[in-house]
């Protein structure tokens, strides 16, 4: 047994391992078990704000989002769709699929012709094939999710002025989808639409809620629920919503100024062995045939590629800021 059959059992068993962690682990019964008492603490109380919470906790479990429909995991070609649409463009799955189809045979030639390695273009095609669409269309997704965050509490304002003036909410909504543009507009559109041919308001929110799978729209959903459940001016409460979304996004613009010199650090460490090795390599590509046939360089580059892996998530991780 050679040394590359050595590092792929080694990696194999790795991954199994951590599969195996994952699918064994489970909630930790200590904490479940301090949650239900203190769920029925609240429940039977006597102290009015104690009540007031166990409501406020049942609201929101009854409107709890459908997971697999958030994660896509009923099959891979529904996850794939549901990335698509969040792109906001009318994309459909076998145009995905022949771009990556494209994009893999033409990367995969071009690396044939100039390295003469047959599994090494498969494998360089196939990589660049499928990760290339992949994260076009992440940035597509960050991109439009970004410009919804931003016009969502303008939405939520007008939908403010609306109830104060006596309006209903169906029908604040029905204004937003006219007067806000972008992806605001497109998706209140949908929601008056999903009413309009009989679904519940609630439904009709959870649904997008589920599609988006973003935190400022479920607070949304969250404070309708909750103010159908326990009552309330649902104007100020939305207006108390709308200036926590405003602080929120100005809280993460200080967090992406203050991490950006931190983050092209990591860009540029990263990026700087790769192109070094591709610059060399189309000067000179004798000098680096060797990592392509000896099997001692070869277990040294992928080594190599761990440990830049490993440093690359820990870079990533420390300018990850959650709010």
């Amino acid at each position: 047994m050679d040394s590359v059959q050595i590092v792929l059992i080694v990696l194999i068993v790795a991954l199994l391992g951590g599969i195996g962690m994952l699918a064994l682990g489970g909630p930790d019964p200590a904490k479940e078990s301090t949650r239900r008492l203190q769920s029925l603490r609240l429940r039977h109380s006597d102290s009015a704000n104690a009540r007031m919470e166990a409501q406020m906790r049942r609201a929101v479990a009854a409107r709890k989002p459908n997971v697999p429909r958030i994660a896509g995991s009923a099959s891979r070609s529904e996850a794939l769709a549901l990335r698509l649409h969040r792109t906001g463009r009318n994309w459909t799955l076998q145009q995905y699929l022949y771009a990556c189809g494209g994009i893999t045979a033409v990367v995969g030639l071009l690396v044939l012709i100039k390295s003469g390695s047959l599994v090494l273009a498969l494998a360089v095609g196939l990589i660049v094939g499928a990760g290339i669409p992949h994260m076009a269309v992440g940035m597509m997704i960050s991109k439009r999710l970004n410009q919804f965050t931003t016009k969502f509490p303008d939405a939520i304002e007008l939908l403010v002025r609306g109830l104060r003036s006596g309006l209903p909410v169906t029908e604040t909504l029905n204004v937003v989808s006219t007067e806000i543009p972008g992806p605001v507009g497109q998706e209140f559109k949908l929601v008056t639409e999903r009413i309009k041919i009989g679904r519940t308001m609630e439904d009709a929110l959870q649904d997008t809620a589920d599609r988006l799978n973003m935190p400022e729209f479920s607070f949304f959903c969250i404070t309708l629920a909750i103010q159908r459940e326990t009552g309330g001016n649902l104007a100020e409460t939305l207006a108390n919503l709308a200036d926590v979304l405003r602080k929120r996004a100005q809280m993460k613009l200080k967090i992406k100024a203050m991490s950006s010199e931190s983050k092209a650090s990591a860009y540029i460490v990263g990026a700087l062995p790769f192109m070094v090795f591709v610059m060399i390599w189309t000067v000179n590509p004798t000098y680096l045939s060797g990592f392509f046939s000896d099997q001692r360089l070869i277990v040294t580059g992928l080594g190599g590629l761990c440990w830049m892996g490993i440093g690359a998530f820990i870079m990533a991780k420390m300018v990850s800021f959650e709010i």
